[in-house]
């Protein structure tokens, strides 16, 4: 028979799923890459490592949409609000290893005059990374940016030209060049460019610290400033910047974590 404590957290996770589902809330995965919808009373100054993160409301009071770090170890964490510490738990998770031999060294071992180019463009997103824009309530129930298989899932440790690089921070969908991409969500432009390593790319903020990426495009066909709806046309499919064929790199931020992109999607877009 479950003890009182037992009982009291089985309820709070039906009601969080009742959430989800109704709200159309992202998957909880509480992993590193992950998400974790963690129940709360307040929606005011709620942060997690220094960073304000997104609040939703819902018909239980507020639940707060945590995007976890790749680099984040597993164990106990906690939020800071007007109320007090929130925790949570992270598991642990173990992501595949995936080996690849990118054909234009350059773009794995860049020359010296590359850095100044690298270290400005890397600027550029972070900046657009670490905002927090606030609106009521930013849409997480995404659509499939683009049509195509998934390639390289998110969180792969990767091996390139037999060097460890970074984990895998989004979602590669194979498509031909030309392939149309779409917003997943409501948003607004607020970066474009033709970056070293990620091609022509386009970032768009959805409010509340949700930021999403595309790169390697063929073409873009928005500017900076610019609002696009749910399903409005960004650019193409391309194969420019690092990339061993034509596809589409997608990230989401969530309060400056890459996390998950298809947490995010809903059952009739999931890949």
């Amino acid at each position: 028979m479950m003890n009182k404590d037992c009982r009291v957290k089985c309820l709070a996770l039906t009601l969080l799923m009742i959430s989800q589902c109704a709200l159309g809330l992202p998957e909880h995965d509480s992993v590193p890459g992950g998400i974790a919808l963690v129940p709360l009373t307040t929606d005011k100054n709620v942060m997690f490592n220094g960073r304000r993160v997104m609040v939703n409301e819902s018909a239980e009071g507020y639940i707060a949409i945590v995007g976890i770090p790749l680099s984040r170890s597993p164990g106990s964490l906690h939020l800071d609000t007007a109320e007090g510490r929130v925790r949570f738990k992270v598991n642990e998770k173990q992501y595949e290893e995936q080996r690849l031999t990118i054909k234009n060294n350059r773009k794995v071992n860049p020359y010296a005059q590359d850095m100044e180019r690298i270290t400005r463009e890397r600027k550029e997103m972070d900046a657009v990374f670490n905002h927090f824009s606030q609106v009521d309530r930013a849409d997480t129930d995404f659509d499939l940016p683009t049509q195509g298989i998934v390639s390289s899932p998110f969180g792969l440790r990767r091996i390139l030209n037999d060097q460890p690089r970074s984990p895998h921070s989004g979602m590669d969908i194979a498509a031909p060049e030309g392939t149309p991409i779409i917003s997943p969500a409501p948003g607004k432009i607020v970066a474009t460019g033709d970056y070293f390593f990620n091609g022509n790319t386009v970032l768009v903020d959805h409010g509340q610290g949700l930021i999403t990426m595309y790169c390697h495009m063929s073409s873009i066909s928005v500017k900076v400033g610019q609002r696009v709806d749910k399903g409005q046309y960004l650019g193409d499919v391309g194969m420019t910047g690092r990339v061993t064929g034509a596809h589409l790199h997608w990230s989401v931020s969530l309060n400056n974590a890459r996390v998950n992109p298809a947490l995010f999607l809903n059952q009739e877009t999931t890949p």
